[in-house]
């Protein structure tokens, strides 16, 4: 099961992507969580990247789709993969594909969290963070039990500055600016499937393995995993 997981910020995805994982046993591959991994370990491609961020630049494509190249390459990933965060353009997603052709490891399917942007913007303007242990709560859906303080900690709660509206509108016209395009280019290829992120975290877990295991089905017509 090889998957790319799509959706603005606030969809969800981290949340679906740690349980699709567990669920097929393949695993969650992260462009940031790549990129961190290679600076610290002093890799030819993290050293060439640490000199851009350094810099205050960002780091070129061929840099990132060699990290992910290198990363797919794992013995882990040779049965499915799921990505998270890369994607992000047609650039990018043109590399991605010649990545995986050459091996024979075309993408299955990419799977788009859809939600409105009224929805996003309540999910992420209402989280508040413990300035202390970083532990997150909703004052809609998930309030601390004594306010301004943390469960966990006893921690000031605060507002992040990227959860604040005017920050949060701005990423989501960057997200649909870079996004609509990449999207066209999965719907040509008749690999994206859209699911509804709208209701509580299992129902649009079912949503997602019910799209999944129709591509996860063996082909005999058994059970699928």
């Amino acid at each position: 099961m090889r998957v790319i997981l799509l959706g603005p910020p606030g969809a969800g995805k981290g949340t679906q992507a740690v349980r699709l994982v567990e669920r097929w046993g393949v695993p969650h591959i992260s462009t940031g969580d790549i990129l961190r991994a290679n600076v610290r370990e002093g890799t030819p491609l993290g050293q060439e990247a640490k000199r851009y961020m350094d810099a205050g630049d960002l780091v070129p494509d061929d840099v990132i789709v060699g990290m992910v190249g290198d990363r797919l390459a794992e013995p882990d990933a040779a049965t499915g993969f799921l990505l998270d965060g890369f994607p992000r353009t047609v650039p990018q997603a043109r590399a991605l594909e010649a990545l995986v052709n050459e091996r024979d490891t075309p993408i299955d399917v990419v799977l788009r969290l859809v939600v409105d942007q009224d929805d996003v913007v309540a999910r992420l303007t209402g989280r508040r963070t413990c300035a202390e242990c970083g532990r997150i709560f909703h004052v809609d859906t998930d309030p601390p039990s004594q306010p301004g303080r943390c469960d966990d900690c006893g921690g000031d709660i605060v507002q992040r500055d990227d959860d604040r509206e005017e920050v949060v509108l701005n990423r989501l016209e960057v997200h649909r600016t870079q996004t609509a395009p990449l999207e066209d280019f999965y719907f040509e290829r008749g690999v994206l499937r859209d699911i509804s992120a709208v209701g509580s975290v299992d129902e649009v877990t079912d949503r997602a393995v019910a799209v999944l295991t129709e591509y996860d089905a063996p082909a005999d017509g058994g059970d699928a995993a």
